[in-house]
């Protein structure tokens, strides 16, 4: 994809690039996604939540900022700041630099580097990707495993992750895994044919063997999490993520879209076009994985001759691509489309003509906006999401 913006028509093509955070930008701090009435019971819990999503998002402030910002009292703030320093959460940043007469006020923020995150990424086609990350979402250690097959292949999961819980030096909040497949909210793997599991309670298998909390969730969705969080994207979003097969994660107004059979995003088997075309390892012709797979893609690319053959093979694939996609803009009103995946594939003539897909098959006045573009986390977008799935779980952070 070019440094310059590429339009066409009225949907643009925009290069990677990365917005502050909403706070950061002067816009307030996200809400906290709350699915309903909060009760007496629960006060204190969602209290403590957006105590720690304000800091998350704004950075150090004092209590008397976190009163206003928040809405609750100054009693309340400083008992709950009292009690997340004592957790372990918060930390005294010292005081604010005076700007006039009077006491100046201590600082509080979360405590980044007090805690980490084992995040693991289970999509990877020859190698599983693990890492310890601060809060802030920053990788601190690096390790990976070649792909297993079999009854050996849980057992690698596991031992990566005990050789990244020893890698932090601080207390680990938590264990977040992405992985392909159908999961449900409990983190059981429905199905995973890639991995050859049907039915397998993943979460509660690696929390037994690593006596820490555990969230287990699709690759796709865990991305979109990160996008979300770390990576400036708006409140509707769809992220396609392409590897070994394709799939993708929705965001509906900043919540994610999960399905009633916890399979929203799998794109991968929506036949594209009516002309037939590749044989989808499903047994179907003509699959969007069948075309835009990395092996798929990757192979018409190997036996395309020049560069204006290579360029008609990325455009066909684009073209596939919001084929796909321009019913589900057109259903929920997305802002944008993030692509990840292999720059070199996704980014250029297939983004353009998805674009230009897009435009085309849905209603200009609406959609003219729509961006498509590719993501900046490359790799870590897994590991990174992860890492949101805890502090959500954990922290009520988002």
């Amino acid at each position: 994809m070019s440094a310059s913006e590429v339009q066409r028509g009225s949907s643009t093509v925009t290069p990677a690039h990365r917005e502050e955070p909403a706070a950061v930008r002067g816009e307030g701090t996200r809400a906290l996604r709350r699915a309903a009435k909060v009760l007496p019971e629960h006060a204190r819990a969602h209290n403590r939540s957006l105590v720690l999503q304000t800091l998350f998002h704004s950075g150090a402030m004092s209590r008397a900022d976190l009163s206003r910002q928040t809405g609750l009292t100054r009693v309340t703030i400083s008992d709950l700041v009292a009690e997340l320093i004592a957790d372990g959460f918060v930390a005294e940043k010292g005081v604010r630099e005076a700007s006039g007469p009077g006491k100046p006020a201590m600082l509080v923020d979360l405590d980044r580097s007090g805690h980490r995150i084992i995040g693991i990424d289970l999509s990877g086609s020859d190698r599983f990707l693990g890492a310890v990350l601060d809060l802030d979402g920053s990788i601190v250690a690096r390790r990976s495993i070649p792909v297993s097959a079999g009854d050996e292949l849980v057992e690698s999961v596991i031992s990566l992750a005990r050789e990244l819980i020893a890698d932090s030096d601080v207390p680990v909040l938590g264990v977040g895994v992405g992985a392909p497949g159908v999961i449900d909210d409990r983190g059981v793997v429905l199905t995973a044919p890639n991995l050859r599991w049907t039915g397998f309670d993943l979460q509660s298998t690696l929390e037994n063997a690593l006596d820490l909390p555990v969230v287990v969730a699709n690759d796709a969705n865990a991305a979109v999490l990160a996008e979300y969080t770390f990576g400036g994207a708006g409140d509707d979003i769809m992220l396609v993520k392409v590897d070994r097969g394709v799939g993708s994660g929705l965001l509906s107004g900043g919540r994610p879209m999960r399905g009633a059979r916890f399979a929203a995003g799998e794109i991968g088997h929506v036949t594209v076009g009516t002309d037939g075309g590749p044989l989808c390892a499903c047994g179907k012709i003509g699959c969007l994985e069948a075309w835009i797979s990395v092996p798929s893609l990757s192979g018409r690319l190997a036996e395309a001759s020049g560069d204006a053959a290579r360029e008609s093979v990325l455009r066909d694939a684009g073209e596939r691509l919001g084929i796909a996609l321009a019913p589900i803009v057109g259903a929920l009103d997305l802002s944008e489309i993030v692509l990840s995946g292999p720059s070199e594939l996704l980014g250029g003539p297939l983004a353009e003509a998805s674009a230009e897909t897009l435009r085309t098959r849905t209603l200009a006045e609406v959609h003219e906006g729509i961006r498509v573009r590719m993501t900046e986390q490359g790799q870590d977008i897994v590991l990174r999401g992860a890492a949101v799935m805890v502090l959500s779980g954990q922290l009520g952070v988002s």
